[in-house]
């Protein structure tokens, strides 16, 4: 009896012909970030649980329900449920820090949550970010907004806005605190039992609760703009002008506090309603602790996180173009041993050149073959048989328009192939009708 295996709950497989919509999003998020002067890293997929206690908080949602941990032997890991902790982790192993600062690093990873799933809420997803490291300006913060906001525009989304927020530095959020501590006991007996619990060690968690009546209770509590020191208030108001001079188009929201324990200052997300409640499609903003707490350094960072399924539910959704898939560049249609043995030749040749090339590899007739290059969409097909193989060309058809023209089957076979193809191309573009101009004619 076969089993009935199947993915867990939770995570999703990608299929060869959905996999161009990641490349798409991997590719502009990688190259804008490059162009931001950020370079990619690389990090293992688990760390040592107390990194996540340190960073992440031991009050959010995350520590106390959501991680994966294993214990062996005398070790105990967890799969990663965010990249920023090991990122800075690597960054101050590697003496990153030790460099020219700022210090810019960009990633592309799979992330654990035990969570209860929905649609853009998985227990395995995959994250794009960043982190910058080094600078305590609010030029910076503006800098990394600026650049998720090209990300999204280039990705072509429409109708997300920006939210932006300040949560202070240790000194004033103490007096914030005190505040919240006030306000939330009055209603002590209302909280769910883990922001009774949050209500001693962290009170600005209460307000990320996702109880239905913790939220509506924070709805009144005091906001912390009103108790910003200084220093951190103008920081913030340094960001806004920055955003506006660059043209980003924000909106104050006092609520935002992420739900990571790290944050400092600067918070903020870019969010849609067209999704549903998980609307968060990119969120990020200032730690300038963080890297102090782990390492001892003090060191100012800044960072942000992008879902990239969530990313493309929302493409999906606004009817975003994703790059083309790559599909066959010429088929041969072989008939005989000898027509065999030449297509595996000429095919080995283009593969060679960088071309996408295929032969039959089922035993199929001449109908069946071309049936199936037309299935494939291939560009080109070329019937070789006997007649072929002893005139030395063969006939190339354009399976679009149905033209065809000789082609040589000998050495000149290859520079022959590339005028065909680079002038179909052309001819593509000018009618409008190309792939995307994000990859070149052979797909690189």
């Amino acid at each position: 009896m076969a089993l009935n295996i199947s993915r867990p709950i939770g995570t999703e497989d990608v299929v060869p012909k959905n996999v161009h919509k990641w490349h798409t999003v991997e590719k502009i998020a990688r190259e804008t970030a490059e162009s931001y002067g950020f370079g990619e890293i690389r990090i293992p997929t688990f760390e040592k649980t107390e990194l996540f206690l340190r960073s992440v908080g031991e009050t959010t949602d995350v520590v106390q329900k959501e991680m994966y941990t294993v214990k062996a032997k005398d070790s105990e890991f967890t799969l990663r449920p965010e990249g920023t902790a090991g990122t800075i982790r690597a960054m101050v192993q590697n003496g990153l820090l030790n460099e020219a600062l700022p210090q810019r690093v960009f990633y592309i990873l799979s992330c654990f949550r035990h969570e209860r799933p929905q649609a853009g809420r998985l227990r395995e997803f995959h994250q794009f970010g960043l982190e910058m490291a080094g600078s305590p300006s609010p030029a910076a913060d503006a800098e990394v907004i600026s650049l998720a906001n090209t990300i999204l525009n280039r990705l072509g989304l429409k109708n997300i806005q920006l939210n932006i927020n300040s949560i202070g530095c240790p000194a004033c959020r103490a007096k914030y605190h005190e505040a919240l501590r006030s306000f939330f006991e009055a209603r002590y007996d209302e909280l769910c039992d883990t922001c009774k619990e949050r209500l001693v060690k962290n009170p600005m968690r209460i307000l990320d609760c996702k109880s239905p009546i913790c939220k509506e209770i924070g709805k009144d509590a005091p906001i912390i703009l009103d108790y910003l020191c200084e220093e951190c208030s103008d920081h913030f108001e340094k960001l806004k002008k920055y955003l506006t001079n660059s043209g980003i188009s924000y909106n104050v929201d006092p609520r935002i506090v992420r739900g990571l324990d790290y944050y400092t200052k600067t918070v903020f997300e870019f969010v849609t309603n067209e999704i549903g409640a998980q609307g968060t499609v990119c969120g990020g903003g200032r730690y300038d602790g963080l890297i102090e707490q782990l390492s001892g350094q003090k060191v100012p960072a800044l960072g942000f996180g992008m879902g990239i399924e969530r990313l493309m539910i929302v493409m999906d959704k606004q009817g975003c173009d994703y790059l083309t898939p790559r599909k066959c560049d010429l088929y041969f249609a072989a008939m005989g041993d000898a027509a065999y043995d030449k297509a595996m030749e000429l095919t080995r040749v283009l593969r060679e050149y960088g071309y996408f090339a295929e032969y039959d590899l089922m035993g199929r007739g001449l109908k069946a073959q071309m049936k199936y290059a037309n299935k494939i969409g291939a560009a080109y097909t070329l019937v070789l048989g006997d007649n072929e193989l002893s005139s030395g060309k063969a006939m190339l058809k354009n399976m679009e328009t149905g033209e065809e023209s000789e082609i040589p089957l000998n050495d000149k076979f290859i520079g022959c192939f590339d005028a065909f193809y680079v002038d179909k191309m052309l001819n593509s573009f000018d009618d409008g009708n190309a792939a995307s101009p994000l990859i070149s004619f052979n797909g690189e």
